[in-house]
């Protein structure tokens, strides 16, 4: 099949995504683009044909870096460079994959170079090659950690500084960054979610009209790429020449006195944190106001800056639906007085493309044709935006009234889903020894990256080279070897493989009892509100996370265990109590689901939170004493080599301890909820450790 891109202007609908990358061409400077929405909705697609709608860049013939031939760069590693005339190329679409390494994002020492013929050369990184274009990451929401810190530090200061293994370069990274994610499979770390300019939510039509327009051009680029997007080719041009001319017009734009205060007004009223938001909705009114091909920015500008510009940044913790209130924002804006039309002292030409007169496709929606989108949103828009995105079958709004038994629920009164009280911040608590899961920011963990704690010859294909430890065991040979070149003679048995201790993220399983014994309402809130707060943990450390709930006769899978911190957020949130408390029932659910897990993921460690009273008045199909059953239930648990903690939730003057003799079963400390508070937890992160290792000091080496 032919690699012609589908053509931007072919995109059905999505006017809002079509707009926010629009604007970007327009000005790079309002930093770039975070697409939001369900899998199959055109997001990587209209993305990557994006960069065949960007004018063209002058680049240095050879410069690796792309330095522009008008202004190269004085620190070019590839520099200095003579005057001359540049080259013109298309302007690139660089991709991040979510597994790269760091080596190849920065860009590292070439290794070969210094072996074959001893001397240090740089081998430039991603950040390089999408200097002056475009960076897209796919899936952005999974990218690890060390990643993202690069990232950030490249779009905070427009180049990359690399000082590791012998080498010191800088070379300027400035880049449109560009992310889609589906937020069902994890958030945003908030510190790059506000390196995003804009925000846009995408969601599949409803509209079967346009739904059957999308379904008949994806079969018609797939049939035939290159004829598809020859009938495309004069839209495109059109698209590409409005793009220049709103470049052209830019700085002509006047940003006004009564446009900064409207902005300033929007951002103060909207509580937003730090002063990015304002010059972001600036740059962004005034790009809409060249794309418009206008020298003034308007009130409409201002607004449609707004809707772009401030839902990511509006959100106070992970679980707030994103998202801005159109009619707070309206409200604002009225207190200024509406635009007056003035003449414009220096007339330019409309950027915005005709339609294409080749077209034989249908129209794409506007008055623009070719699929351009429109400056304001129309009615067509208005199914593409849902009124909250995390919103779908999976999570649905919480009942007003009481939920419907569950099947398996004992004939007790069911009491209705009460709300989670203020979550609160808890201190840090991990698995006991060294593992090997995916990078995160809870466990101990060898990683791919992290600090370097020693060198060892590779088991399998050699992933990070260890040079000092390398070029240590090489060196003794080398006479023996016939060396008497300036290269290192270097042998595969010399090659050693650097060791890294980091952080790794866990599969935190939540077990709660919804139980009658835990009804009352202001305990369960509490509850909820505990369990929010270890949610809210979870997301901060890159965790996975399920939701088991046992009450009447049996437990159930609330939530099967996903990166999704939202998702169980919600669940909790509509978790409704009532009924007996089938405590071992909740435990030996929890084992099947650790069970299942070790197979997916064998490498990710489980740390269990059981939160309960400790009563147990349910044995369930297993027939017997209730808390014996429990406790025998425990101990399989604790033989299995999970880290368990539980979460004493009794209350009232009278304690029984069942909730501490639960612990002392599994094998891991308990704590109260008070306990739970960061201020309070001090012993924790010991306890736990000491715990389970004193339970079964040798099955923690099988989890792991």
């Amino acid at each position: 099949m032919s690699s012609a891109l589908f053509p931007f202007s072919a995109v059905v609908g999505q006017d809002d995504l079509r707009l926010a990358l629009l604007l970007n061409a327009v000005s790079p400077a309002v930093g770039g683009v975070l697409v939001r929405g369900e899998k199959g909705t055109a997001k990587s697609t209209a993305v990557r044909a994006l960069s065949a709608v960007l004018p063209e860049v002058d680049v240095v013939p050879g410069c690796r870096f792309s330095c522009a031939p008008a202004a190269p760069d004085p620190a070019c590693p590839d520099g200095p460079h003579e005057p001359g005339p540049g080259t013109a190329r298309p302007a690139r679409m660089v991709e991040l994959p979510v597994g790269a390494s760091e080596d190849r994002l920065v860009g590292a020492l070439d290794i070969e170079r210094a072996l074959a013929d001893g001397v240090k050369a740089f081998e430039p990184g991603l950040l390089a090659a999408a200097h002056r274009g475009i960076l897209y990451v796919d899936e952005v929401n999974l990218l690890h950690d060390h990643l993202v810190d690069s990232l950030l530090d490249a779009a905070a200061m427009g180049s990359c500084h690399i000082e590791r293994e012998g080498v010191s370069v800088r070379h300027a990274a400035r880049f449109l960054l560009v992310g889609t994610m589906n937020p069902e499979e994890g958030e945003l770390r908030p510190q790059l979610l506000d390196r995003f300019g804009l925000t846009v939510e995408v969601a599949a039509s409803r509209e079967p009209e346009q739904r059957v327009e999308v379904v008949r051009r994806r079969l018609a680029y797939e049939d035939d790429p290159v004829s598809f997007a020859a009938r495309w080719a004069g839209d495109e041009a059109a698209v590409r020449a409005g793009v220049a001319a709103a470049r052209a017009l830019l700085p002509k734009v006047r940003l006004g006195d009564d446009a900064l205060l409207m902005i300033a007004a929007v951002c103060a009223g909207f509580e937003v944190d730090g002063m990015r938001a304002d010059i972001v909705m600036a740059r962004t009114a005034a790009a809409l106001a060249a794309w418009a091909g206008r020298t003034a920015v308007l009130k409409e500008d201002v607004r449609q800056a707004a809707l772009l510009a401030l839902p990511h940044r509006r959100r106070r913790n992970p679980f707030d639906a994103p998202g801005l209130d159109e009619a707070l924002l309206d409200r604002i804006l009225d207190g200024f007085p509406d635009d007056e039309p003035e003449p414009d002292p220096d007339p330019e030409p409309d950027p915005q493309p005709d339609p294409g007169p080749g077209d034989d496709g249908p129209d794409d929606g506007g008055p623009d044709g070719g699929g351009v989108p429109p400056q304001g949103g129309g009615p067509e828009a208005a199914p593409e935006q849902p009124a909250d995105p995390s919103a779908g079958p999976e999570a649905p709004e919480a009942p007003d009234g009481p939920a419907s038994p569950s099947p398996a629920s004992a004939p007790a009164a069911e009491q209705a889903p009460v709300r989670a009280a203020e979550p609160f911040r808890t201190r840090m608590f991990s698995v006991p020894g060294l593992g090997e899961g995916a990078a995160g920011r809870r466990s101990r963990a060898r990683t791919a990256h992290g600090r370097t704690t020693g060198a060892q010859r590779p088991a399998g294909r050699l992933t990070k080279l260890h040079l000092a430890a390398t070029l240590q065991a090489a060196a003794p040979h080398q006479k023996a070897r016939g060396r008497s070149g300036r290269g290192l003679v270097v042998r595969k048995d010399d090659l050693r493989q650097a060791t890294r201790e980091g952080r790794e993220g866990n599969l935190v399983l939540f077990v709660v009892d919804a139980s009658g014994s835990m009804a009352a309402r202001q305990r369960m809130g509490a509850v909820k509100g505990a369990v929010l707060s270890l949610l809210l943990d979870a997301y901060q450390r890159r965790d996975k996370v399920g939701l088991v709930t046992f009450r009447g006769a049996a437990a159930e899978l609330a939530l099967p265990p996903t990166s999704s911190v939202d998702a169980a957020a919600v669940r909790l949130e509509q978790l409704p109590t009532g009924g007996r408390t089938p405590l071992a029932a909740g435990l030996l659910k929890a084992r099947e689901v650790l069970r299942v897990e070790r197979l997916r993921d064998p490498s990710r460690r489980p740390l269990l939170v059981v939160v309960t009273d400790g009563r147990a008045t349910s044995a369930g199909a297993h027939g017997g004493d209730a808390r014996e059953v429990a406790a025998r239930s425990a101990r399989l648990l604790a033989a299995d080599g999970v880290a368990s903690i539980v979460v004493d939730c009794e209350a009232g003057p009278v304690r029984l301890g069942l909730a501490g003799a639960l612990a002392a079963d599994l094998g891991g400390p308990a704590v109260t909820l008070d306990g739970l508070r960061a201020d309070a937890l001090a012993g924790l992160v010991k306890d736990v450790r000491t715990s389970v290792a004193t339970a079964s000091p040798h099955t923690h080496r099988r989890a792991a």
